[in-house]
């Protein structure tokens, strides 16, 4: 739970000196009657018919090509669930603040009150012109999917739902190297998966592109093990399931590999992890309480390892380690979307960094950290590492190039 001290605090934070956390930056002079016959009429004429002519235009006269609009209607806020899209405005502009502090991209962030899939669509696609990219954030599942793959069919801009991708990213990147701690391989590892929505469906599809077998991956979501005896199950859910006599998380825990929790607290108990393999990989992702607490954990299987979403414990599985670098390298190329390619150069790019010696500003960040070398507690890199940025961007620039999707 959040302390008294820390929710008077944030709300401080928001409040003042003024409301909210962004701001709106004139990056040309206007001090003399010129500069305003140039920003407005009529020198605005010029840009304005250089862009009709040729609509590519737009990239070099205005703010497009740095701009992402992050997009929600409030069905997912978080851990909250559905508050509806005024009450995720604070997310939305600190997702903002994300994107501008890691990778100096523009936001507007944009609330929609949409009573259908279709409708919230419809919206997007109305006011894609003015961005060069869309992050889809907060939105329910199943309804994310079928709207990130209308609005990837429909435009022509890069899509990018991060509440899926990312996680999938990280969490591929961080699997990788525990992996690679444990001795164990992507192809013969049982992973058991707590949780069916966006989060969790997109990391297994993720994990299935870089070598995990889908026969070996156990999905549970709040009615148990999801096996094909289930009825009303989504096509999204339906892929993943086994045929299988095991029902409970309690019963595919045993013998497993790796648990990857993207759901609520407190689900693992010391007998489950206990009921492990060898050498056990647990990422229990639930904020701001994991699945099982660390102290739990540690005292339990010391041949563990472990990551969570939280800062204040070692490996923090974060989605700011990519999503901002991810549109950074997309928008230096104009790319027309963000593919698996992508995707996946991100994911080798964040996993290559830990191996790299750490530079003194990242230790100087974290105060309570004295020494970081790749190992047990150091799976991933830290979110104010400055290399991501360089590393990660260039390696999704060069992927959208490989592949064919940079524009001009």
């Amino acid at each position: 739970m959040i302390s008294d001290d820390l929710k008077s605090a944030a709300l401080a934070y928001h409040a003042k000196p003024k409301p909210g956390k962004l701001g709106i930056q004139i990056t040309k002079p206007t001090e003399t009657q010129r500069d305003l016959s140039l920003a407005y009429t009529p020198g605005v004429a010029e840009p304005v018919e250089e862009i009709f002519r040729d609509p590519a235009n737009a990239y070099r006269y205005t703010a497009k090509g740095n701009l992402v609009a992050v997009i929600t209607d409030g069905s997912a806020i978080l851990g909250l669930g559905n508050k509806g899209p005024l009450a995720s405005k604070p997310v939305m502009e600190g997702k903002a603040v994300l994107f501008k502090c890691y990778a100096d991209i523009d936001v507007f962030d944009i609330e929609v009150e949409a009573d259908s899939p279709q409708s919230f669509v419809n919206t997007v696609v109305s006011i894609a012109p003015t961005f060069g990219g869309i992050n889809l954030e907060d939105i329910k599942a199943p309804e994310c999917f079928e709207i990130e793959n209308a609005l990837r069919k429909k435009l022509k801009i890069p899509v990018f739902h991060d509440d899926q991708h990312g996680t999938a990213i990280v969490v591929s990147a961080g699997l990788l190297n525990a992996l690679e701690l444990q001795n164990k391989k992507i192809d013969t590892v049982k992973i058991v998966c707590v949780g069916a929505g966006a989060a969790g469906l997109a990391s297994m599809r993720m994990l299935v592109d870089i070598g995990a077998r889908k026969e070996n991956i156990f999905l549970v979501d709040s009615e148990g093990v999801i096996h094909t005896g289930r009825t009303h199950l989504s096509p999204y859910k339906f892929a993943f399931a086994q045929d299988t006599n095991l029902r409970t998380l309690e019963e595919v825990m045993v013998g497993a590999d790796v648990f990857i929790g993207v759901a609520k607290p407190n689900l693992i108990t010391a007998e489950m992890l206990k009921s492990m393999a060898d050498k056990p990989i647990v990422f229990a992702l639930s904020n701001p309480n994991p699945e099982i607490e660390p102290a739990l954990a540690h005292s339990v299987r010391q041949d563990l390892i472990l990551a969570t979403g939280r800062s204040d414990y070692p490996n923090q599985i974060n989605n700011v380690l990519c999503f901002p670098y991810i549109f950074r390298g997309a928008l230096d190329v104009r790319a027309e979307k963000i593919n698996m390619e992508m995707q996946i150069a991100a994911m080798e790019a964040i996993r290559a960094l830990v191996h790299e010696p750490i530079p003194k500003e990242v230790m100087l960040a974290y105060s309570n950290i004295d020494n970081l070398q790749f190992g047990p507690d150091y799976l991933i890199p830290k979110p104010m590492d400055p290399r991501l940025r360089e590393w990660v961007s260039s390696a999704v620039s060069k992927a959208a190039i490989d592949s064919g999707v940079a524009g001009q």
